[in-house]
């Protein structure tokens, strides 16, 4: 009787684990068939190539193209990346082997209440104190230095009010900060100490112990958490609708307004009044879907493997 019972407990079990990952499968397809077909029209009357690389975007004249939102999407992503992920290593190296530990629980809770902030909170942070932060402190600060630079100068010049594609970029590598900092803090905590316990004996500092034995045994958890935040931050909208400007163009400089693709389509789904309109704002989503599965696969199934060897 026990064993009866024991059997179909683990049936029930086997087939609601498998029936949950089969739901998932079919979620990620119907969204896939639902955004395809209703993108048809702009698929058809656009072109994938001319599409994707068209700079023109004016409702008006039923002329559509993705390159300025796609431009934005994946230059915010990637500053933001660039600028998070090194503070956070930073703040969970801090809270894992150089803060004191009454100070390491506080800490590590207000980092993680970062994640809990509504995006539309840090969208108006960044819209009625950090742009004109920006604009005031930061712009000539850039301007005197990076604007200087020969070759990448021309990305860092040009006045704004503090509005856009750097401002944008800047508050998303806030938004995303706690992710990598607490995967990585929770990956450095399961490092043994009896390895780390063996370098101190042999004569390391600090530094020595974090660069050849902690990271290196958490290298897994920390690639993770990034391609955690890398995903976050492609599909992030009112904070960054916020403080990008919206503005349809390849912008000159990082410190102009540009678009993204979550911004246009925050801002101009409810306006699209015919069904060229609205299918383009359609093949925009489908875009952004397929360049976030491909991401994460990429990262997934490429990168963590490598990282694993």
């Amino acid at each position: 009787m026990a064993r009866s019972r024991g059997f179909w407990a683990d049936w029930t079990f086997g087939k609601v684990a498998a029936l949950s990952a089969f739901l998932v499968v079919v979620i990620l397809v119907a969204l896939a068939v639902v955004l395809y077909g209703e993108s048809k029209l702009a698929i058809d009357t656009f072109g994938v190539w001319k599409f994707i690389t068209s700079k023109v975007w004016n409702p008006p004249m039923d002329k559509f193209g993705g390159a300025p939102a796609i431009f934005g999407t994946i230059v915010s992503t990637i500053i933001s990346i660039l600028i998070a992920v090194p503070v956070a290593i930073g703040i969970a190296i801090f809270l894992t082997e150089i803060a004191p530990h009454p100070l390491r629980t506080p800490v590590g809770v207000a980092i993680e209440l970062l994640a809990a902030i509504p995006s539309i909170i840090y969208g108006m942070w960044g819209l009625f104190f950090f742009a004109p932060f920006m604009r005031d402190y930061l712009q000539p600060v850039i301007h005197a230095t990076l604007g200087k630079l020969p070759l990448i100068g021309h990305w860092f010049q040009g006045y704004t009010p503090g509005i856009g594609l750097l401002t944008a970029s800047i508050v998303l590598s806030i938004m995303i900060l706690p992710y990598t900092a607490a995967i990585s803090r929770d990956s450095f905590k399961m490092v043994p100490d009896v390895l780390k316990e063996s370098a101190y004996a042999l004569g390391a500092t600090k530094w020595d112990v974090m660069k050849d034995v902690v990271i290196p045994y958490a290298k897994l958890g920390v690639v993770g958490g990034i391609i955690l935040s890398l995903g976050r931050a492609l599909g992030e909208t009112m904070a960054v609708t916020f403080v990008m400007g919206n503005q349809p163009v390849i912008p000159p400089s990082l410190l102009e307004p540009a678009t993204s693709i979550t911004v246009t389509l925050a801002n101009e789904f409810t306006e699209a009044d015919t069904d060229l309109y609205l299918s383009s704002l359609f093949y925009l989503a489908f875009i952004l879907f397929v360049m976030s599965f491909l991401v994460i696969a990429i990262g997934k199934f490429v990168f963590l493997k490598r990282v694993e060897r």
